[in-house]
Formats: C-alpha cells, sequence, structure tokens
C-alpha cells in the first residue's frame, strides 16, 4: 500500500521486493548508533533471510522514499510470551530498526513509520502491547506517541556454542 503525500514523498509498506533497502537502512541504523553496520558485513545474509522469512507474516515494516531514495524506515514484529504479574499479555509487539537518514531527519518520517505501524499492530494483530529499546534521539518521538519509560533495565548474555 502506497499513501501519497505529495509529489516526491512516499511511505510504503514493505514488501519482499524491498529486501535489501531494509537491509541497507538497518546498516544505516547500525552506524548511525556507532556500530559497525554495513550492508556487505557477514550479518546482511542472515538479516536478508529474517525479512524474507518473517515480512507480512509477522513483520511489517514501512519506508518513506523522497524523490524514490529510502530515506527512512521502522520495522513491527509479533512474538509470544507467557503472561507475568504485571501484564496478562501472551502476544506482544516489538518496534525496532527505526531509522531516517542524515539530512533527512526533523522531518516526520520517523513519526510517520511509527504511526504506521502502531495502525498494523492494532488492526492486523492480537497484540496487547508493543514495546521498544531507544536511543536517547527517539525517546521524545516514542512518549509522544504514548510509550513509557520502564524502570527495569534491559541485560543482555551472549550465548556460545563449541
Amino acid at each position: 500500500m502506497r499513501l501519497l503525500w505529495h509529489t516526491y514523498l512516499m511511505i510504503q509498506r514493505a514488501t519482499i521486493d524491498d529486501v535489501n533497502t531494509l537491509v541497507a537502512l538497518r546498516a544505516a541504523m547500525f552506524e548511525a548508533m556507532g556500530h559497525e553496520g554495513h550492508s556487505e558485513a557477514a550479518w546482511s545474509y542472515e538479516a536478508s533471510k529474517w525479512f524474507a522469512e518473517h515480512l507480512n507474516v509477522d513483520a511489517c515494516a514501512y519506508i518513506v522514499y523522497v524523490a524514490d531514495t529510502a530515506v527512512a524506515a521502522a520495522l513491527g514484529y509479533v512474538h509470544t510470551a507467557p503472561p507475568s504479574p504485571s501484564s496478562s499479555a501472551t502476544v506482544t509487539g516489538h518496534l525496532s530498526n527505526v531509522i531516517t537518514l542524515e539530512g533527512h531527519r526533523r522531518q516526520g518520517h520517523a513519526r510517520a513509520c511509527v504511526e504506521a505501524l502502531v495502525r498494523w499492530f492494532r488492526d492486523e494483530t492480537a497484540v496487547a502491547r508493543v514495546d521498544l529499546a531507544a536511543s536517547e534521539d527517539g525517546l521524545a518521538l516514542y512518549e509522544s506517541l504514548g510509550w513509557t519509560r520502564r524502570e527495569q533495565p534491559t541485560l543482555r548474555l551472549p550465548i556460545s556454542r563449541v
């Protein structure tokens, strides 16, 4: 589905044809965060495979194009978890991969993608809530759309296999 804003600006729901664009924008997101994110890196094959397997199954992405160039995107996906005392939700969503390329920021592109994904979560999935991990730059956007900060820190443990 294409939603035209005006002649040179458009937001589009990603399809399988957009996998390479999504991987390139994901690489740009990692670079903007200070991580190695070149789309030629070893992870790009696995990312392409993931997008191809999940896009429009249990994941959805929106891309903003300016004059036929992809300049922003966001990804949402659905997963299940057991209920807890703080939430009886078993189907939850996750928002990630929010990126706007340098030179196109502060023009509402990320907001348009995120709002489109919130509609997707609400109208096309069974999720009861949507979680995300925000950068400092994105906090104001997410809070303006209703996300709230949690006291619980997020930690990560890499699993090594020999």
